[in-house]
């Protein structure tokens, strides 16, 4: 998902690598999109696989989201070693690392096929797990890989890969898991995640080979982060990061329903691999929106449009909560359009004004993904005891926050 996909390296380290590498930063920045592109198509198929698990295993919701607890919580429990892991061994190879964890994540797939839910549950840590010590080593990249003045436009260019793939993702693991007459056998997951752990070893080995830039002194600049004071004096920091909580818990936690609520007789009816078409619609939408907020936000502050798109969120999933129909059906799938941009922004006025505490507050920021694997928990339980329905008051609740987060530093570039 593109909430992955945000990480800056210092000015003067795109400076150095920018021109430096010429001759092999298009090659290195055409396989970096590809990771990106890999991760978002992988993180969108468990909005596949949570009804199919379900369906298999006879699953209640709160154990049905033990596959997106394992699978976020991996981010906040390994995202430190994943830092110091880096340390050691250099960026390029971490993120040989992570491809080779997570092609290996894909691969207990199979043999998860033949035993208990527990076997996916540790698939899927792994998995995630890869992914995570993947990001933490891919996503400078981005930034050095040509002259510091594009940086934003191949930023930009990789979370729109990355949205492509959670785009895709559902289409295809609907077609490929979700649509043969043995739907409900555990054993259709093999192929496609033995084919997608093919393909994470392919790019390890690509990756490995690539002759990519070198990134020197983040190591110092973080230590001088550390030793200069904290970023958690800053209010707007710590806002910011139960603004991400939030946001990644409320956006995979109305993918994870998505299914089962589409399903519902008297919202669409459909079978799970009809309804897993229309998450494409949903991820899809985040994609469109990108690109228009991206234009809008030239004109409008970021606090004005986060909060607008916050409340317009609100409306729709009210709708979706107390309507029936294709109402509920279509305005579900709309708040899509309203996340699109809600990550970059919460991230970026979060680390507005942060100077040399910018690394630790990045840090904070990325640990609070684990909001994807909480509130899909707590979603579950309240599908469970009040319906599917009624459970996306909580998604509500989540962009309330983010609604009065955006209102209150709504004038936060105003000295600029």
């Amino acid at each position: 998902m593109a909430h992955m996909a945000i990480k800056t390296a210092p000015a003067a380290e795109q400076d150095a690598a920018g021109g430096a590498h010429a001759g092999n930063s298009s090659s290195a920045l055409v396989i970096v999109t590809i990771l990106f592109f890999m991760w978002g198509l992988i993180t969108s198929l468990n909005d596949v696989l949570i009804p199919h698990l379900k369906a298999i295993y006879t699953l209640t919701y709160v154990q049905a989201m033990l596959v997106q607890f394992c699978f976020f919580g991996a981010y906040f429990i390994v995202s430190l070693p994943a830092g110091a892991l880096i340390r050691r061994i250099g960026y390029q190879k971490g993120a040989v690392a992570g491809l080779l964890i997570a092609a290996l994540g894909c691969a207990l797939f199979y043999p998860a096929s033949m035993g208990g839910y527990g076997l996916f549950l540790l698939a899927f840590f792994v998995l995630a797990s890869g992914i995570t010590v993947l990001q933490v080593a891919a996503n400078p990249y981005v930034t050095v890989l040509g002259p510091a003045r594009t940086a934003s436009s191949r930023l930009t260019l990789t979370q729109a890969f990355n949205s492509l793939g959670t785009t895709i993702g559902p289409a295809v693991g609907g077609m490929l898991i979700l649509s043969t007459m043995t739907a409900a056998d555990a054993a259709t997951v093999r192929g496609p995640y033995l084919a997608l752990a093919g393909a994470l070893a392919l790019l390890a080995v690509l990756f490995l080979a690539a002759k990519l830039p070198q990134i020197a002194g983040s190591e110092s600049a973080a230590m001088a982060a550390k030793a200069e004071g904290s970023a958690l004096a800053h209010r707007h920091l710590l806002l910011g990061a139960i603004g991400i909580f939030l946001y990644v818990g409320a956006e995979v936690s109305i993918g994870s329903f998505l299914v089962n609520f589409l399903g519902e007789s008297h919202i669409a009816g459909l079978s799970h691999a009809d309804a897993a078409g229309y998450v494409s619609v949903y991820w899809g939408g985040a994609m469109v929106g990108r690109f228009i907020g991206f234009v809008v936000m030239r004109a409008v502050s970021p606090g004005k449009t986060l909060a607008f798109n916050s409340l317009v969120a609100i409306a729709l999933v009210l709708a979706a909560c107390f309507g029936t129909g294709t109402v509920a059906m279509w305005a579900i799938l709309a708040v899509g359009l309203c996340n699109s941009i809600m990550f970059p922004t919460i991230f970026s006025m979060a680390l507005h004004g942060l100077g040399r505490h910018t690394g630790q507050g990045s840090g904070i920021l990325c640990m609070a993904i684990v909001g994807g694997a909480l509130v899909p928990f707590a979603q579950g339980a309240l599908a469970d005891s009040l319906g599917v329905q009624l459970s996306f008051l909580l998604p509500a609740a989540c962009y309330a926050f983010i609604l009065y987060f955006g209102f209150k530093y709504a004038n936060l570039y105003a000295d600029r």
